[in-house]
């Protein structure tokens, strides 16, 4: 490994700054490479989930940080098992099907039981239970493309809570159509959830084509009855780590610029671009930094069980809760490997001069001036929540929901030369905030 970090560090050949500083502009991919290759999917709580943190840990010493520490907090631990779908009567198909996360499995057995389809979780909130009762609910809700990856949060309303609602009005079971993009035949996990006092019931996405061979089965024959079979497990409660690094700043050390990814992925890919981009990027940008000498320390924090629902964000802001005053800025990478096309902030108003300066030096990549509406990511939002001022470099979207979440999400869907574009515009916000004196807050 001690070769594989001096290559790395030898290999400095893309000048960024009049500084004459230079810098390996492949380092974020032989990160996620490495990641990908040695360690692989990263399922919060797992075995792999431990070794991804051992591999954070030594490679961060490797890149020369000068503090390395993970920051432990406990998790309820799903695993998930096999799980088959079969059109029974009258058609006899079997459906591409995954399990959602933290879905119960079902009786040995299976659940043999008739459908009933919905356009959307609000259709379905709707409906009268008498024609859901005993039923398989699926809901058939589709997923557009757009480049900020918008049209998301409309869909995964279904994964997120309709296992709940189906229970409520009687249902055995729940099947969405993938929050996905793809016509690839790849079913999408992802993190659902239950609410106490309410039955418990199976919930599983399948791959668009085979929601699109549903809706036209049941078409032709709505009384068709469908076989599910799932064999999760829930151990009970796990620890899993945060990751942290820093470069200490050599003026105001007690600032701190905090960058961010997270460390875990679903289990059925190798989570390449959700999220071993992002770690590759912030991972690299801090390394890099550091012959600088920057002014303020940089930070870089792995979040733990973003999958599962930001637990490790959640159990940092917690942590740190006292300290966030001293938390000028942060950002996360958490959205693929696509080029960057806009710099979006949560700033105050007095900073916003500022962030336009700033904006002006990413813009011959092709970054355009965006909102004052960031959140800064997913897992950083817990931190703008308690008054850190942030922003986001926005990728292009366009094509991250075809391979979110599915097996498909491996390495050969990064482009290196978007990953390169990417590591530039990190490196620029991040000097230039934690080489600034401005208070982002104000």
């Amino acid at each position: 490994m001690k070769v594989w970090i001096t290559t790395i560090l030898a290999a400095f050949s893309l000048n960024v700054h009049a500084q004459n500083v230079t810098i390996d502009k492949d380092l974020a991919y032989k990160l996620v490479e490495s990641l990908t290759v040695e360690v692989g999917p990263r399922l919060a709580g797992s075995e792999a989930d431990m070794r991804s943190v051992l591999w954070a840990e030594q490679k961060f010493t490797e890149l020369g940080f000068d503090k390395v520490w993970r920051e432990p907090f406990d998790m309820l631990y799903w695993e998930r098992g096999q799980a088959s779908l079969k059109v029974a009567a009258p058609f006899h198909q079997s459906l591409v099907v995954t399990a959602l996360g933290g879905s119960v499995g079902t009786p040995f057995d299976g659940i043999n039981s008739q459908v009933v389809m919905f356009n959307t979780l609000e259709e379905l909130k709707k409906a009268d239970a008498s024609k859901v009762k005993d039923r398989i609910v699926f809901i058939n809700h589709a997923l557009e493309k757009d480049i900020r990856g918008g049209f998301y949060g409309q869909v995964v309303g279904a994964r997120a809570t309709g296992a709940v609602e189906a229970a409520k009005l009687g249902a055995k079971a729940l099947v969405i159509r993938s929050v996905g993009s793809s016509n690839n035949r790849f079913a999408h996990t992802g993190q659902m959830r239950y609410e106490e006092g309410i039955e418990r019931i199976p919930a599983a996405a399948i791959s668009v084509p085979d929601a699109q061979q549903l809706s036209k089965m049941l078409t032709i024959n709505p009384e068709l009855t469908l076989n599910m079979q799932m064999s999760n497990n829930l151990p009970g409660t796990v620890t899993s780590h945060n990751v942290i690094a820093e470069i200490k700043g050599s003026k105001r050390p007690d600032e701190i610029v905090l960058i961010s990814a997270h460390l875990d992925s679903w289990d059925e890919g190798t989570g390449a671009l959700d999220d071993g981009a992002g770690v590759g990027i912030v991972m690299a940008t801090a390394a890099l930094l550091k012959q600088e000498k920057p002014e303020r320390t940089i930070r870089v924090v792995l979040f733990g069980n973003e999958e599962g629902g930001l637990i490790g964000a959640r159990a940092y802001a917690a942590k740190h809760h006292q300290q966030l005053h001293t938390h000028v800025f942060a950002s996360e990478s958490d959205f693929g490997a696509g080029r960057i096309w806009r710099f979006d902030t949560g700033m105050g108003e007095q900073a916003l001069a500022f962030a336009r300066e700033l904006q002006k030096k990413l813009a011959p990549l092709g970054i355009a001036m965006g909102p004052n509406t960031a959140s800064g990511g997913p897992d950083v939002s817990m931190l703008k929540a308690q008054g850190v001022p942030v922003a986001s470099l926005m990728q292009d979207g366009t094509d991250y929901f075809d391979y979110h979440h599915t097996p498909n999400d491996t390495l050969d869907k990064i482009d290196p030369t978007a990953l390169r574009q990417n590591l530039e515009a990190w490196l620029i916000m991040t000097r230039e905030i934690a080489n600034s004196q401005v208070n982002l807050r104000q």
